[in-house]
């Protein structure tokens, strides 16, 4: 790989960053930083801050010359999100990877979920004491998923199920992406952990964010469809768009066991109900909610009834 990539920055509104951060990343983005807002950070967010309309998205390819080309394409696939994006309100640089992979750092900080889960980035030293279960991740070119919010919703409600107990034995996490949900599993106290990821790129930082953390023994990664992964899970996670939560609506709750807990994230606000529906035939429990920002987590418990 190059040790330079040329960086695309633009505005967009702030209601659309995250989709515009998933399209960019469809279309081959190996990384992205907004400028004062820590996207994909652990650094959980003022609710008194004010928050800016617009947000300066920097978008990271591959090094080329051809940067027009480039830049046309960029334009075509957010024409949904953004309509009035033009060729002049982009600005182009080449960038040194050491240079974006400094700048990284100033967005991370560790954080904890619940009574024992820490997330922590590699440059930060965690102190060895206690029972705390610590989650190490580089963020690195490929960590974002450009939707951050969802991330933590999910570890919320992970740390919240192992707090509670008793802890899940068993835990299946659809579409892993950085691994960071399995390797939580691992550390809280799991010893059966699958965690399923079609994207090569994706499940290669999974497999080496696994090994990096000592948990490649209980934590299988995997490019098998949930569809044709058998067995029953004591914790069923599935940060996926909401969508495709409902395609699978009947493949996840059958995965979960009974006495489980099934999370889904990956949900904007306006498709709670879209997702609430999909899963009505399901045999489900009436569901519980986390929500942050624009987000939300939808959690059914298999321990409860009604």
């Amino acid at each position: 790989m190059d040790n330079c990539w040329t960086e695309l920055s633009f505005s967009v509104p702030a209601t659309k960053v995250d989709l515009v951060s998933d399209t960019l990343y469809a279309i081959d983005s190996v990384g992205i930083n907004v400028e004062e807002r820590a996207l994909d950070t652990f650094t959980v967010p003022d609710p008194d801050e004010n928050i800016p309309s617009h947000y300066r998205i920097k978008a990271y390819f591959a090094q080329t010359d051809a940067t027009e080309p480039l830049i046309a394409e960029v334009i075509a696939a957010l024409r949904p999100e953004v309509p009035d994006l033009t060729p002049e309100q982009i600005t182009i640089a080449q960038i040194r990877q050491e240079d974006w992979a400094e700048g990284w750092k100033q967005h991370f900080s560790s954080l904890r979920f619940g009574k024992r889960l820490v997330v922590t980035p590699t440059w930060e030293q965690w102190p060895d004491e206690g029972e705390d279960a610590v989650v190490t991740l580089d963020p690195g070119m490929a960590f974002g998923t450009g939707s951050h919010e969802t991330t933590r919703l999910c570890l919320q409600a992970l740390a919240d199920r192992f707090d509670a107990g008793p802890a899940p034995r068993s835990v299946l996490d659809v579409g892993t992406g950085s691994g960071i949900l399995a390797i939580a599993a691992a550390k809280l106290g799991a010893d059966r952990i699958i965690g399923c990821e079609i994207d090569p790129d994706s499940s290669r930082v999974a497999a080496e964010n696994v090994a990096m953390n000592g948990v490649a023994g209980p934590v299988e990664i995997t490019d098998r469809l949930l569809e044709n992964i058998g067995g029953r899970f004591d914790l069923v996670i599935a940060n996926i768009l909401a969508e495709e939560n409902v395609r699978l609506a009947r493949h996840l709750a059958e995965r979960t066991a009974d006495g489980g807990l099934l999370i889904l994230s990956g949900i904007l606000q306006e498709k709670e109900q879209f997702v609430i529906d999909g899963f009505a035939d399901c045999g489900l429990p009436t569901p519980s909610i986390l929500r942050e920002g624009e987000w939300l987590c939808i959690c059914y418990d298999r321990s409860q009834h009604g």
